[in-house]
């Protein structure tokens, strides 16, 4: 029989941190991996009402990108020289090109649009606003980290701010193509 999904561990308000250090589940990097992983749903969703378009490979791509994002944040200040050598991968200039390309490609197109977007045109545009609310979130979250003693790399924050960029772009792409 597998071990149970129910390990009790947490039952007491706390959590594990990457390499098992346990803290409150309230602390600023727990706050910040679950407005991530609560964005990387919003994504799931988004993915799930893209069906028959380009948009569905991108939008796992960036899914793949937040666990990596999500185990940098979950590592402890401690711990970030071991997460820098370990095998785990870690988003880097290529991820942050990737999503600028993809942005380009759409601007490219010239969609017409007019100033402020209000969400709910299609189904797929309003889940794909829905992510890039989830992903701005997730950013004001990283940005505050520092100031409770985390660092975080400048270009989590920039692939992060990109990512919501992207999906601005989609859900506006997707509104005028019917995507």
């Amino acid at each position: 029989m597998p071990p149970s999904i129910a390990t009790r561990t947490g039952d007491d308000g706390t959590t594990s941190l990457l390499y098992g250090r346990r803290v409150p589940k309230n602390h600023p990097q727990i706050e910040a991996v679950g407005s991530l992983d609560e964005f990387n749903a919003a994504l799931g969703l988004a993915r799930a009402t893209s069906a028959g378009t380009a948009q569905k490979p991108v939008l796992a791509s960036i899914q793949q990108d937040l666990v990596a994002l999500m185990g940098e944040i979950a590592c402890a200040e401690a711990d970030l020289a071991r997460h820098a050598a370990s095998k785990f991968v870690k988003i880097g200039e290529a991820e942050l090109a990737r999503i600028d390309g993809a942005v380009a490609a759409i601007e490219a197109k010239q969609l017409k649009f007019d100033d402020w977007a209000t969400p709910g045109a299609s189904q797929h545009a309003a889940a794909l606003d829905l992510a890039r609310t989830a992903a701005r979130r997730a950013e004001r979250r990283l940005v505050a980290l520092p100031g409770h003693g985390k660092t975080v790399r400048p270009l989590l924050l920039q692939y992060l701010n990109r990512v919501s960029d992207l999906l601005w772009l989609m859900a506006r792409e997707s509104e005028t193509a019917g995507a």
